[in-house]
């Protein structure tokens, strides 16, 4: 459970904060960027459920993805540590139902024949933004993941990796299942 009953607390006047372990690092730590990057993901998300309500179903889908991102937050705010109590981690269910909700929008819709450009509806548009946002989170918690000490769970990165997939497929269905989709016409401005 959490509680919070004091927004501010000064301890990171000093240019640190703290992990979930207690540790403190510099704001500029590339741990903290792996999870303010999954966070701002998150807003973006927020962002877009601002133009989903009339799509109930890819609504619900965006609003189980917030609460999983931050679950992920919490898996990058502890690292792993032998000898350490377990804390919440992403685990490989929360990546096969994203996979399965990729699907089940995916078979609405019609096959490519160009790259698609960001646009369209204003959820699609904001979609393509938070998806965008989250590739940046996923080079960031793979760099931290190649740094020695510095641990990261093997499902975070699949969610990441796969979440990007389902922002772009359902900024297509937020697109009428692809009918509003700009696609990319190469070389057409020469």
């Amino acid at each position: 459970m959490v509680v919070l009953n004091r927004i501010y607390t000064k301890t990171g006047d000093d240019g640190t904060t703290a992990l979930g372990t207690g540790e403190r690092r510099p704001k500029y730590d590339l741990r903290i960027e792996a999870y303010g990057t999954v966070d701002e993901t998150n807003a973006a998300i927020g962002v877009v459920r601002l133009h989903t309500g009339d799509v109930p179903e890819l609504d619900a889908m965006l609003g189980r993805i917030q609460n999983d991102l931050f679950d992920l937050g919490a898996d990058l705010a502890v690292p792993e540590r032998e000898g350490k109590a377990e804390r919440l981690r992403v685990v490989a269910s929360q990546v096969e139902r994203l996979e399965r909700d990729i699907d089940a929008l995916n078979d609405k819709l019609q096959p490519l024949t160009s790259f698609v450009l960001p646009g369209g509806t204003p959820a699609a548009a904001h979609l393509h933004v938070a998806r965008t946002i989250c590739r940046r989170a996923e080079r960031v918690i793979v760099e931290l993941a190649a740094r020695r000490g510095e641990p990261v769970s093997a499902a975070g990165i699949q969610y990441m990796n796969r979440l990007s997939d389902f922002l772009f497929v359902a900024s297509r269905a937020a697109n009428g299942n692809g009918a509003g989709d700009v696609l990319w016409v190469p070389g057409q401005n020469r």
